[in-house]
């Protein structure tokens, strides 16, 4: 794969034509276009920040003003997964003859927080994020509760199943599989904003309203990312499972990092320290992180040892509850906006999205896959249309795809590994600079 997926003249182009769609427009062939420029976008992006080069695209979205459109469009797709989704799955003239379409409106929403995930690591992306921030702040929040409940962990399906399950079952566990993904992006992406957010609302909003800290103590709590599996220590790392050796059991991951990271920000700023109500609940649920900040998690994180001390002073003391204080506080407003304007209207729109917007061709559908095919150079997208997915290396019915890069299918492991020689440039290439990208800017942290 080439180093350059677009040049800057042609993702100045895709940037300025970026637009806020509707519910109803989602999967049309104008809302699929942009599809394909966001996920260059994301993919050069990631090659960008990962290789150490001019990081052109997070330039172009905050001087073109575009990320208020991303965090828009992501959290349309959430809308749509919600409210549509689920009506159009009992519609009973909804027959799909494959999942393709379906699939790449559901991995729109993955798209979208991978790209933020990306460039909010520049202070001056969550300043152009404007008002937004306060709608991303709110959906991080939704998708760390749904981790700290473990309701988006998805079970596999082996290859016996997926002959028996229907294309809507099919697509309901892709689904579920993203949403994992989506939520461990969420984490990443709510670091980012404790660490350069200065609006006194965005900050309310983490503390007072939606009482952050208490979820990310449940998180290292519950660890979701880890579990133990037939005896072994498994850790979800690069978009899969991995057996940890003994000897790594106490290594931190990335996502560790990100959540301990945001206790600090969230805890030992100052202006944090006096919004925050450190009342009997919150300090209890505090003083339970004493238990896991080990000399071992404090060496690989050394910042840790401020926030241990703040730990060990709160135990011993009472702090006074925040003042209280007349604030003219912003309120989150895209989510509301889209379920105020379809309210009543969810019914209609997925029975149109069904007959208008899912009931391609198959000739469409192979137009979509071959232009899909040239976004991500891979042979096998055109594969997957207009049957049931076919396999990388026998072309065979698959019935499992790559975990880490979600694009190319297998029938069995036999042939996943005896194509991974020809596949692994594409998906290595995006796995292994997505973890750099975090390893290294958790190391600067």
């Amino acid at each position: 794969m080439e180093t350059s997926v677009i040049l800057p003249v042609e993702a100045e182009g895709f940037i300025q034509s970026l637009e806020t769609f509707s519910v109803k427009d989602l999967g049309s062939s104008r809302w699929f276009r942009q599809h394909e420029y966001i996920e260059k976008l994301n993919m050069q992006a990631i090659l960008n920040a990962s290789t150490m080069h001019d990081e052109y695209i997070n330039e172009l979205l905050v001087s073109l003003g575009k990320i208020p459109v991303l965090v828009h469009e992501m959290i349309l797709v959430e809308v749509w997964k919600q409210k549509v989704f689920p009506i159009m799955c009992q519609l009973q003239d909804f027959k799909p003859k494959n999942t393709f379409h379906l699939y790449m409106v559901i991995h729109h929403e993955a798209t979208i927080i991978n790209l933020l995930e990306t460039i909010m690591f520049h202070k001056d992306s969550c300043e152009a994020a404007d008002d937004s921030l306060l709608d991303l702040v709110d959906y991080c929040h939704r998708k760390l509760t749904l981790l700290a409940s473990e309701a988006t962990k998805g079970s596999a399906v082996t290859h016996d199943q997926h002959n028996q399950i229907s294309f809507i079952e099919e697509l309901q566990m892709q689904k579920a599989a993203l949403e994992f993904d989506i939520s461990l992006k969420a984490v990443s992406v709510l670091r980012y904003i404790t660490e350069h957010a200065d609006s006194i609302s965005v900050i309310n909003r983490m503390l007072c309203t939606h009482n952050v800290p208490c979820v990310l103590v449940q998180l290292i709590d519950s660890c979701p990312w880890g579990r133990c599996n037939k005896g072994e220590v498994q850790k979800y790392i690069k978009g899969k499972w991995q057996t940890i050796p003994a000897e790594d059991h106490l290594k931190i991951t990335t996502l560790d990092g990100q959540v301990w990271l945001s206790l600090y920000n969230l805890l030992l700023r100052e202006e944090c320290q006096r919004k925050y109500d450190f009342n009997s609940f919150n300090k209890s649920q505090l003083l339970r992180l004493r238990g896991f900040l080990t000399e071992v998690l404090v060496d690989q994180l050394p910042n840790l040892v401020e926030l241990q001390r703040f730990l060990a002073h709160l135990a011993v003391t009472e702090p006074a509850p925040p003042k209280k204080e007349l604030i003219l506080e912003q309120i989150p407003k895209i989510w509301s906006y889209i379920a105020k304007e379809n309210a009543g209207k969810w019914k209609a729109i997925a029975k149109y999205q069904v007959k208008e917007t899912f009931s391609l061709s198959d000739s469409d559908l192979r137009q979509q896959a071959q232009r899909l095919a040239q976004t991500y150079n891979l042979d096998v997208m055109e594969g997957l249309i207009p049957e049931k997915p076919k396999c990388g290396s026998c072309g065979r019915e698959a019935a499992k795809r790559c975990s880490r890069c979600q694009k190319e299918w297998y029938c069995h492991r036999e042939c996943q590994v005896k194509h991974w020689e020809k596949h692994k440039k594409a998906c290595q290439l995006m796995a292994d600079a997505v973890e750099k990208i975090q390893e290294e800017r958790l190391m600067k942290s």
